[in-house]
């Protein structure tokens, strides 16, 4: 007789965020920290783009000019500035806000990760971008600082420059964000739990455990409801 476990088909936690929305960058952390407290519940994190600043152009603009456009000056940022370093602090991360100078379009940015993804390391790009542009002040916007964080995980240099310079799944990165918003999502991070469950904001790691393990615990009962809500929307 087999001793063998049956498989357990893996959890997919669905995380749309953005690269230069702090609370994505603190919201990564905390999850990680929630899947740490539930280590028997196997997941698969897929990260989906959201453009937080669709207006910034594509080439970037000055910190100090998308400071004053979004909150009205500079200074009216620093309050909640100190309040999203603090929090970034209480999970290990650093929120360097005086080193940031340039406010990038995330598009590249959207790509890199999709294109990551297909090696298994979506999540590694998204961090090292994110840590590029929080913690060291890096310019998202200049190319090759791109291609530098890519090739940090083990990407090919001059294959991301080749289809940065190209219109490469532009428009599939452009789609997704699109339907993102169409879904009704208008805050970011929001995670999705077996795709029938969301979360929205930078929770707990305690919080995000517990929706993790309620899905994973009642997610048939969970898609019998959401196939049965929408029989009786029809």
């Amino acid at each position: 007789m087999s001793t063998e476990k049956p498989s357990v088909t893996p959890l997919q936690i669905d995380v749309v965020s953005d690269v230069v929305c702090p609370w994505c960058f603190i919201g990564k952390a905390r999850l990680e920290k929630a899947l740490a407290l539930k280590p028997d519940i196997p997941v698969e994190v897929r990260f989906h783009p959201y453009f937080l600043n669709p207006w910034v152009p594509r080439e970037g603009m000055a910190r100090d000019e998308y400071l004053t456009t979004k909150f009205g000056s500079p200074d009216r940022y620093k309050a909640i500035a100190g309040r999203v370093a603090a929090a970034a602090a209480e999970e290990g991360l650093t929120y360097a806000v005086d080193k940031m100078k340039r406010q990038p379009n995330t598009l590249d940015c959207h790509r890199l990760i999709l294109w990551a993804q297909s090696a298994g390391k979506a999540a590694d790009m998204k961090q090292r971008l994110m840590d590029l542009y929080f913690t060291d002040g890096a310019d998202l916007s200049d190319r090759e600082v791109l291609v530098q964080a890519a090739a940090s995980i083990g990407m090919d240099s001059d294959d991301i420059r080749k289809m940065l310079a190209s219109d490469a799944d532009v428009a599939r990165v452009e789609a997704a964000a699109n339907s993102a918003k169409d879904a009704g999502i208008d805050g970011v991070p929001t995670f999705i739990f077996g795709g029938v469950a969301a979360v929205s904001g930078a929770q707990s790691p305690e919080t995000l455990a517990e929706a993790i393990e309620q899905v994973a615990n009642n997610r048939e009962k969970f898609l019998a409801e959401q196939r049965a809500a929408q029989a009786a929307a029809v």
